[in-house]
């Protein structure tokens, strides 16, 4: 059957032509050549052109190198952005420990936080309540009168608390009494003003005046009914003071600067 130039059969029939003067031994090397070119040619259809494409692949590069190696950019981000996590980690660690000893600084060397046991400062602290105190406050200045003060408890009075609070009454060089009458506590023989106090509190224990010695202070319970103080154990030495309470911080409900 004949056959149009289009038809692939022709470019079997060159190849068979090729075969017969190669296995003849007529053709040689050129022959050989000439098979290769032909069959090259037979392998893609006609008309269609071979470009020559630039190998992405440097010469001295190696495919697996580029498939496998990570990309440099993206490591030097994750390594950056990694070392700016730890640096604020460490930042903020150093800011909590460096707070937490300043904490333990104020605990230790300024401020100290009590407890109070018993009923004996009513109305002003009540049992539970918690403040804080001022361990240095007298390396400033002296003691005043009306100033709630934590000291040392003295020998002579039994209790479970190494502690008592109670508000100064009487200062160095004061004649500190009560009137039998009105129940008023007398400085010197003249009433003392306690706004602290309910005016319906009386004051008694004091029919015979005290003199408060230098360096000693005269404390009393706001609770004057039920509270051991001055009136039992006389006036206190100044060096057993802790500090000056300013502060009532628990409950939250009734924090207040005392």
């Amino acid at each position: 059957m004949p056959t149009n130039g289009g038809d692939p059969a022709s470019g079997d029939d060159s190849v068979d032509a090729l075969l017969k003067e190669l296995l003849s031994g007529s053709s040689g090397t050129e022959r050989t050549d000439a098979l290769v070119t032909e069959l090259q040619g037979t392998s893609r259809p006609s008309g269609t052109t071979v470009v020559d494409e630039p190998n992405p692949i440097g010469p001295d590069e190696d495919l697996a190198s580029v498939l496998i190696e990570p990309d440099e950019e993206i490591e030097d981000e994750v390594s950056t952005e990694q070392a700016h996590r730890v640096r604020a980690a460490v930042e903020w660690i150093l800011v909590i420990l460096g707070a937490i000893g300043v904490a333990l600084l104020l605990k230790i060397f300024l401020f100290q936080a009590f407890y109070i046991p018993s009923s004996s400062m009513e109305p002003t602290l009540q049992i539970d309540d918690r403040v804080l105190v001022n361990t240095l406050s007298y390396d400033a200045h002296d003691v005043n009168r009306g100033d709630l003060i934590v000291f040392r408890r003295p020998e002579e009075i039994a209790g479970d608390t190494r502690d008592l609070i109670k508000r100064v009454i009487g200062l160095p060089g004061e004649s500190v009494s009560t009137d039998p009458e009105t129940g008023e506590v007398l400085i010197d023989g003249q009433p003392l003003i306690e706004p602290y106090l309910d005016p319906a509190v009386r004051t008694s224990g004091l029919e015979t005046p005290i003199v408060v010695a230098e360096g000693e202070v005269f404390v009393m319970g706001d609770n004057r009914g039920n509270s051991q103080d001055s009136r039992v154990f006389g006036p206190i030495d100044t060096e057993s003071i802790v500090g000056r309470a300013f502060i009532r911080v628990w409950p939250l409900n009734s924090v207040d600067f005392l």
